[in-house]
């Protein structure tokens, strides 16, 4: 039986991770033994859960390429730019992409909040802020029939509260696959309120 492009992939991108980490702390280091366990599972979810997504994809504040890496593996249709400010991060993501051979990938090392807006078709962040101050970004970046994919801790329905304080939003929650309290956000919609 061959192992799949995707799971050489995965294997190589969780190996990366691990040999990175301690220079640059892509990922906590109490959760480095549960980078396919937790990381790219929750990652893997979102990217299944956006198995309808077509047009471009960015990553808002991608770190260490969770979920824009994992989502680039999954759906090499799709075109993705990683926005990450941090050099050392953009450093990773960059040789990341080039050893994966994720051609469609690409890194923007810039803030998020002084990027061009890139009018993106989906957008995912993951472990970047709040809900209420996340949805700024979100507006600022995505195209007004676009989606965002959100992964949220366990704190996220109360997020949610907030952020409808300042914006209207569609929402549909997808559980995450990891945590039950935690779920992916697939928001449209996004109006201030």
């Amino acid at each position: 039986m061959s192992v799949s492009r995707e799971t050489e992939q995965l294997a190589a991108y969780a190996a990366l991770l691990r040999k990175w980490n301690p220079a640059i702390n892509l990922v906590a280091m109490s959760t480095i033994d549960q980078i396919e366990t937790r990381h790219i599972k929750d990652s893997l979810h979102l990217a299944e859960a956006a198995e309808n997504a077509r047009g471009s994809w960015v990553d808002l504040g991608s770190g260490g390429g969770l979920p824009g890496i994992v989502v680039a593996i999954r759906r090499p249709d799709l075109e993705i730019i990683m926005v990450e400010s941090d050099q050392r991060k953009a450093a990773f993501l960059r040789n990341a992409i080039r050893e994966l051979g994720l051609m469609r990938t690409k890194v923007l090392c810039e803030r998020i909040e002084t990027a061009n807006r890139l009018d993106a078709a989906n957008i995912s962040a993951r472990a970047l802020a709040p809900l209420p101050q996340l949805m700024a970004y979100v507006e600022r970046h995505l195209s007004p029939s676009g989606t965002a994919w959100l992964m949220k801790g366990r704190n996220w329905q109360a997020e949610v509260s907030q952020a409808q304080l300042d914006w209207k939003f569609n929402l549909k929650a997808h559980k995450s696959a990891t945590d039950p309290d935690a779920a992916i956000l697939e928001i449209t919609g996004i109006r201030h309120a």
